[in-house]
């Protein structure tokens, strides 16, 4: 009989600790990308979690494509753990699934990256880039450079 009273108490603390706002659940995330090039092509937004990673083909921690269907611009709700995150975005626009590059490796298509970061000589790093998810509710707004 004093088991279940005990069993009642340490089961309600997990269910308290579950939702507790400093938890590692995923935090809504809303990216919102504006000046799309095309209205047509693919939009392929890559997220990552390590400065080591970033920018490196494979290492994002996943990546989401959107088509435009005929809008200049689009918003993205994603689930992102607490911590920092950086976005990279490019748009497909002769849709050959990769990102187009002159011969110094500079992209001819367009592409952005969090905090809007606009790289002059040399790509950005994570830092530059990188936002705080700290809770629910995050806006991560990106203008598209073409």
């Amino acid at each position: 009989m004093t088991l279940l009273p005990l069993a009642a108490l340490f089961m309600s603390g997990l269910l308290l600790n579950a939702a507790a706002p400093g938890s590692d659940a995923p935090q809504s995330v809303t990216v919102t990308v504006t000046s799309l090039v095309s209205t047509t092509s693919a939009v392929r937004l890559y997220f990552y979690n390590t400065r080591e990673g970033f920018l490196k083909s494979g290492k994002w921690a996943f990546s989401k494509t959107v088509k435009p269907a005929g809008k200049s611009e689009f918003t993205l709700p994603v689930e992102l753990p607490r911590g920092e995150w950086a976005v990279a975005i490019t748009q497909d626009l002769n849709n050959n699934d990769k990102i187009d590059k002159n011969f110094l490796g500079i992209p001819t298509e367009p592409y952005a990256f969090s905090n809007n970061v606009r790289p002059t000589v040399a790509a950005p790093g994570f830092d530059e880039c990188k936002f705080m998810v700290d809770g629910p509710g995050k806006v991560v707004s990106i203008v598209l450079k073409d």
